[in-house]
């Protein structure tokens, strides 16, 4: 099963992937790749600094990484899927204020809803007054809650609403959200595995 894990930033979707690599060792974790990139020395920026080079090398890691599991019996889970930096981008193109605009987040579109075949399953991690989740000062990210939340409003159309249509025609992966404490985010994706499986 090619799992990748989605959503706005500070919402435990890391801890997610590390919980799930403990409790099912047969998984390989895939690194998110601000951190992969990170350890080249590539100076990524975020909110309205990121350009095209920042979002863009990106997305094309994430894709890379997910290319490499040809088949559904690969056992592997990506933190962070090809649509986050859709969202990411359309941020800032919404600002106005680097070289990323509405046409660089169109062009993005055809690569991400390929490699959207290559996974089983993205598991959206969204914003829930269900369950708040507390923005961590990791040192990396800024502590910026506007900011997570105005992403996490682009995630939701694009996953709820259908902005984009990123869902491939074929070899759609199942989407499934999961919020609540560690093992009932667990515990979801357990369950979502089995209704794939059947």
């Amino acid at each position: 099963m090619r799992i990748a894990i989605s959503g706005s930033h500070s919402l435990g979707k890391s801890t997610l992937v590390w919980d799930w690599v403990r409790t099912h060792s047969r998984y390989t974790r895939e690194e998110e790749p601000f951190r992969a990139l990170d350890g080249e020395m590539y100076d990524i920026r975020f909110r309205q600094e990121c350009n095209r080079l920042h979002n863009g090398i990106q997305m094309y890691y994430n894709a890379s990484r997910i290319n490499l599991y040809s088949s559904a019996r690969d056992c592997v889970i990506f933190d962070r899927a090809p649509v986050d930096y859709l969202a990411y981008s359309q941020y800032t193109a919404d600002k106005k204020t680097t070289d990323i605009d509405d046409p660089f987040v169109t062009a993005m579109v055809p690569r991400v809803r390929e490699t959207l075949q290559r996974l089983d399953l993205v598991a959206f991690v969204p914003m829930t007054d269900r369950w708040p989740v507390d923005m961590e000062d990791d040192g990396i990210r800024p502590v910026d809650l506007p900011y997570r939340a105005e992403v996490d409003a682009i995630f939701k159309q694009i996953y709820r609403d259908k902005r984009f249509s990123v869902m491939p025609d074929t070899n759609q992966p199942t989407l499934i959200e999961v919020w609540g404490s560690r093992e009932e985010r667990i515990n979801q994706l357990e369950q979502a595995i089995k209704s794939c499986i059947r």
